[in-house]
C-alpha cells in the first residue's frame, strides 16, 4: 500500500491533466486521492508506535541486487502526512485559481508529479531511490516555479532555482556512494540499525560536507537562499506548497534522517548550528526589509528552515522535538498566509503591503484565517506557534555548548521579527485605513476555505496539543533513536523560557507598530550570493561566445580530426604510462589469414590512392570483405555474413550516388596532406600495438567455458555462437537485424528510384 500510495500520484497525472481542464467544480474532486492518502498515513502512526517502522521491498533487478525499498517510520510518516495533507488543499485551491485557464490540466498534472516525488523522497528506504526522487523534486518544481514560461523572470527564476539545487543533489549522490562505500549498504533502515563508526572513517569530514550541501541548497540555507525570494515568481499555489511542506522541507528531512547515520558528532554540530542561526537571522532581517508580501513570507520562510537547522543542529531530545513541533507549526501558518496572500492578490491585484489596508469589512473570513495564522507565527499562547517558541528556547536553555547564550539571544531577536512579519502579512492589510489598492470583485468559496482549514487546525494542535503528541513523538524517535519522555501541552508553568515569551510578544509589537520607520533605516545590502550567482552566469555566457566559435565551426573534417588525434593521445599515454610489456609470443598464423590481412592493407593502401570515387569505394569494398573473411575464420558466420551484406551494399549505393562525381584530386596543401599522414600513422600504430598486447595476452577463458557449460541447458542450443548471439547477447543481435533491415529497405528504395526514372 505505500508503494501505491507514491506511485498513484504517477499514474493518475494524465486524469489529472484532464480533469484539470475541466470546471472548478469539477477539477475539486481530484484532492480525494491526497486526502485519502493522508488519512492512510496518519493512520499508520498507532501501527509504527506497537510495532515498529514498516518496510516495503519490491525487487527490481534481483540478479543485480536491487529493490525498491519504501521505510515509514515516524518521521517519514509526519512528512508525508504533512505533504498530501497540505497537498490536497493546494489542489483545491489551484482548481479555482486556474479555472477556465488552458494550462489548469497542465499544472494539476505537474503539482501531481510533485507530490508523487515528494512522497518518493520521505518514504525512500535506500540512499539511491532518495536521490532519483530528490532529483525528481527538483525538476518538477522547475517546472512548476517556470509554470508562467512566457514571463522572463519565471524562466529565469526556474533555472536558477534547478542550478543550485541540482548541485546539491550532485552532493546527495555522491555521498550517497561515500556511504556505501564506508558500511558496505544503501539500505536506510540497515544504516539506522547502528554498528557502523562511519565518524571515524578519514572520509568523513568530505561525507558531512556533501549531505549538507544537498541539504542547504534545498532547504535555501546561507549562502545558498537567494532563490528561494527569486522562485515567488511561480503562481501563489506552487509558493503556498512549496513554502510550507515540501520542497524546501527535503533539506530539513535529508539532515534529520541522516543525524543517526552520519551526525551526532561536533563537526557535525556546529557547521549545522552555525549554518541555521546565520540563515535565521538573515533571513528575518530581511523580511522585514521587504514589501511583495510573497517575498515577505519567503525570506520569513528562510529564517524559519534557519530555525529547524539550528535545532536539528543542537541534537539533544529537546531540540529534535522541538524541530517537530516548530515545523508542523510552521507548514500550518505558512500555508495559510501564503493562501491569505493569493487571495488578496487575486481579489486586489497587489501583493504590496503599502497599498493595502482596511480590506476586513470586505473579505472578513480571510481576515479570519490571516489574524489566526498571523497570531500562530507570533508565538501567543492557545496557538501551535507558541507551542514551537517554547520548544525551541527550552532547547537552546539546556544545550551547555559554548555560545548557547549567543544562538539564544539570536532566536529571541530572530524570532520577534517573525512575528512582526506574520502581524503584518496576516493582520496588516485588514487593518488600518483603507489603502490604494481595494477589492475589486467576489471572493470564491474555496479561496476562503482552505486557508482556514490550515488556520484552524494550527489553533486547534495549539489548544490541544495531545492532538499531535503521538506524530511528533515518533518523528522525534526517529531522528533521536528513541522515545521521548517529554509531553506536550500548552502550561509549562511560570519559568525563564515563559519570560522570554514574553520578551518576544512585546518586541514583536514594538516592531510591528515601527515597522514603516525601521523599513526605512535598515541598510541594503550591496554584495549578495544572488549578485554573485548573476555575475558567474555572465561570465558563463562571455566565455561560451569567446570559445563557441572555436569549437563549433560546422566542419566535420575538423571533427573528426579532433577525435582521432585525442584517441590517439590517450592511446600514446597508455602504452607510455602502463610500460610497454615484454614482446607477445607472435600466435600461429595460417596462410588464409595472411591473406585477409594482406588483401584489409591492399584495399586500405589502394582507397588512399585512389583517383577517383568509383575505385575508393571498391577499394573500401575490399577492406570490408577482408574483415568479413576475419570473422569467418575465427568461428563467426553470423558476424561475416552481415559484413558481407552490409558491404556489398555500401558498395552499390555508393557506386550508383558517386557515378557522375568528378575525379578525386588534393584539394589540401602538401603540409595538410603531411599532417593528416602522421596523424593517421600515430593512430594506427598505436591501435595496432594495444590490439596486439591485448589479443595475445593469456587471460582467464571464464567467459568461453560459461557459455560452453551453459549454452546447451540453459538455451537449448549446441551451436555456441548462435546461442551467444540469440540469447546471451539478444540485444546486440536486435541491432544487426536491425542494420540488415535498413540494408533491404535501402535496395528497395534504390531499385524503386532507377524504376521511376525508367518511367
Amino acid at each position: 500500500m505505500l508503494l501505491l500510495c507514491v506511485f498513484s500520484f504517477f499514474v493518475l497525472m494524465p486524469a489529472a491533466a484532464w480533469l484539470g481542464k475541466k470546471s472548478s467544480r469539477v477539477s475539486t474532486w481530484l484532492a480525494v486521492w491526497p486526502a485519502c492518502v493522508a488519512v492512510y498515513l496518519a493512520s499508520l502512526f498507532p501501527a509504527v508506535a506497537s510495532s515498529g517502522p514498516v518496510e516495503v521491498l519490491f525487487p527490481w533487478a534481483p540478479h543485480l541486487g536491487l529493490s525498491l525499498s519504501i521505510f515509514a517510520d515516524g518521521l517519514s510518516l509526519l512528512f508525508g502526512v504533512l505533504i498530501t495533507g497540505i497537498g490536497a488543499l493546494i489542489v483545491v485551491f489551484s482548481a479555482r485559481y486556474f479555472d477556465g485557464k488552458s494550462e489548469a490540466g497542465r499544472f494539476q498534472a505537474i503539482l501531481f508529479a510533485f507530490m508523487a516525488s515528494m512522497l518518493g523522497v520521505v518514504l525512500a528506504g535506500n540512499l539511491f531511490t532518495l536521490f532519483v526522487s530528490w532529483e525528481l523534486t527538483g525538476f518538477t518544481s522547475f517546472l512548476l516555479i517556470g509554470f508562467n514560461y512566457s514571463k522572463a523572470e519565471s524562466r529565469s527564476s526556474a533555472i536558477q532555482a534547478l542550478v543550485v539545487t541540482g548541485t546539491g543533489g550532485m552532493a546527495l549522490l555522491g555521498a550517497a556512494i561515500l556511504i556505501e562505500q564506508i558500511t558496505g549498504t544503501a539500505s536506510i533502515p540497515q544504516l539506522l540499525s547502528g554498528g557502523f563508526q562511519i565518524a571515524d572513517n578519514a572520509l568523513y569530514p568530505a561525507l558531512v560536507v556533501l549531505i549538507l550541501l544537498a541539504a542547504f541548497t534545498k532547504s535555501a540555507q546561507a549562502p545558498f537562499h537567494f532563490w528561494l525570494p527569486n522562485a515567488m515568481a511561480a503562481p501563489t499555489p506552487v509558493s503556498a506548497y512549496l513554502h510550507s511542506a515540501t520542497m524546501v522541507k527535503a533539506g530539513i528531512y535529508l539532515v534529520a534522517r541522516m543525524t543517526p547515520i552520519a551526525g551526532n558528532t561536533e563537526l557535525w554540530m556546529w557547521l549545522v548550528m552555525s549554518f541555521g542561526a546565520v540563515t535565521m537571522v538573515m533571513g528575518a532581517w530581511n523580511s522585514i526589509k521587504e514589501t511583495d508580501l510573497k517575498r515577505i513570507l519567503a525570506y520569513s520562510t528562510i529564517s524559519a528552515l534557519g530555525v529547524l537547522m539550528m535545532l536539528l543542529g543542537a541534537g539533544t531530545e529537546t531540540a529534535i522535538m522541538a524541530a517537530m513541533v516548530y515545523l508542523v507549526g510552521h507548514a500550518l501558518y505558512k500555508g495559510t498566509l501564503f493562501l491569505v496572500a493569493g487571495t488578496l492578490e487575486y481579489g486586489t491585484s497587489s501583493r504590496d503591503i503599502t497599498q493595502l489596508g482596511g480590506l476586513r469589512p470586505q473579505m472578513p473570513k480571510t481576515a479570519l484565517a490571516g489574524f489566526l495564522a498571523a497570531c500562530s507565527m507570533a508565538g501567543l499562547p492557545l496557538f501551535l506557534g507558541f507551542l514551537g517558541k517554547e520548544f525551541l528556547y527550552d532547547a537552546l536553555l539546556h544545550r551547555t555548548v559554548e555560545w548557547s547564550t549567543i544562538f539564544l539571544i539570536l532566536a529571541v531577536g530572530a524570532s520577534a521579527l517573525l512575528g512582526a512579519v506574520g502581524l503584518i502579512a496576516g493582520v496588516g492589510p485588514f487593518v488600518g485605513e483603507a489603502g490604494k489598492a481595494s477589492l475589486h470583485g467576489r471572493i470564491p468559496s474555496a479561496f476562503v476555505v482552505t486557508p482556514l482549514v490550515l488556520a484552524v487546525c494550527g489553533f486547534l494542535a495549539g489548544v490541544y496539543p495531545p492532538l499531535i503528541e503521538l506524530p511528533i513523538q515518533l518523528a522525534t524517535a526517529g531522528v533521536f533513536r528513541q522515545l521521548p519522555e517529554t509531553h506536550l501541552s500548552l502550561w509549562h508553568g511560570f519559568n525563564l523560557v515563559l519570560g522570554l515569551s514574553v520578551l518576544t510578544l512585546a518586541l514583536t509589537t514594538a516592531v510591528f507598530f515601527f515597522r514603516v520607520p525601521l523599513r526605512r533605516r535598515l541598510w541594503p545590502q550591496t554584495l549578495t550570493t544572488d549578485w554573485l550567482y548573476q555575475w558567474s552566469i555572465r561570465v558563463l555566457d562571455g566565455i561560451s561566445e569567446r570559445l563557441l566559435p572555436a569549437l563549433q565551426f560546422a566542419s566535420l573534417r575538423a571533427y573528426v580530426l579532433a577525435l582521432v588525434v585525442v584517441a590517439t593521445l590517450l592511446l600514446v599515454a597508455a602504452i607510455v604510462f602502463s610500460g610497454i610489456p615484454a614482446w607477445p609470443k607472435v600466435m600461429a598464423v595460417q596462410p588464409q589469414e595472411l591473406a585477409a590481412v594482406l588483401m584489409i592493407l591492399g584495399g586500405a593502401i589502394s582507397a588512399v590512392r585512389a583517383k577517383s570515387a568509383i575505385t575508393a569505394v571498391v577499394s573500401l569494398g575490399i577492406v570490408g570483405y577482408g574483415v568479413a573473411l576475419t570473422f569467418l575464420f575465427f568461428g563467426a558466420p553470423d558476424l561475416a555474413m552481415t559484413q558481407f551484406s552490409v558491404e556489398t551494399l555500401t558498395a552499390v549505393i555508393f557506386v550508383m550516388v558517386f557515378y557522375h562525381f568528378r575525379s578525386l584530386v588534393f584539394l589540401s596543401p602538401w603540409k595538410i596532406r603531411l599532417r593528416d599522414a602522421t596523424i593517421a600513422a600515430l593512430f594506427g600504430t598505436s591501435l595496432a600495438l594495444v590490439l596486439l598486447f591485448v589479443g595475445t595476452d593469456e587471460t582467464p577463458r571464464r567467459l568461453a567455458n560459461y557459455f560452453a557449460e551453459n549454452g546447451p541447458s540453459l538455451a537449448h542450443g549446441r551451436n555456441i555462437v548462435n546461442v551467444i548471439l540469440v540469447d546471451f547477447r539478444e540485444l546486440d543481435t536486435l541491432g544487426e537485424i536491425t542494420v540488415l533491415t535498413t540494408a533491404a529497405l535501402g535496395v528497395r528504395a534504390v531499385l524503386r528510384m532507377g524504376r521511376e526514372k525508367k518511367n
